[in-house]
């Protein structure tokens, strides 16, 4: 834990997606919330998109970020805004269209949630 799932659309040609991951899981793991090895981030594009009904150039970048249920509101909120700052960041020279960056939290039931470890390591 946690997941964190960047989807954008694929008109952000010059987006360097897989540096965006990592720098996303840096600023989760400089929170002090999440242990380096449990942050599992992927990314997925869009081909097909649409954001309002304009005809000019339009882009988006929406980060999921999947924890346990129980972190507070506050903590919550402060995840939110460390990615969003981060994805500031990283879209910060972007001007081939209008983009609009967003960040949502969303809490995995630990009742239900199941995972496993297996390091070929320790064998």
């Amino acid at each position: 834990m946690p997941h964190l799932t960047l989807e954008y659309t694929d008109n952000l040609t010059d987006a360097d997606v897989r540096d965006a991951l990592n720098n996303l899981n840096l600023s989760l793991v400089e929170s002090g919330l999440f242990d380096e090895v449990d942050i599992k981030s992927r990314a997925i594009p869009f081909a097909i998109f649409q954001v309002g009904a304009g005809l000019e150039a339009r882009a988006f970048v929406h980060v999921t970020l999947s924890i346990l249920k129980g972190r507070t509101l506050e903590v919550q909120q402060a995840l939110s805004q460390r990615l969003l700052n981060e994805l500031n960041g990283i879209f910060v020279g972007y001007r081939a269209a209008h983009l609009q960056l967003c960040v949502e939290i969303t809490e995995i039931a630990a009742e239900s949630y199941a995972k496993a470890v297996i390091n070929p390591h320790l064998r």
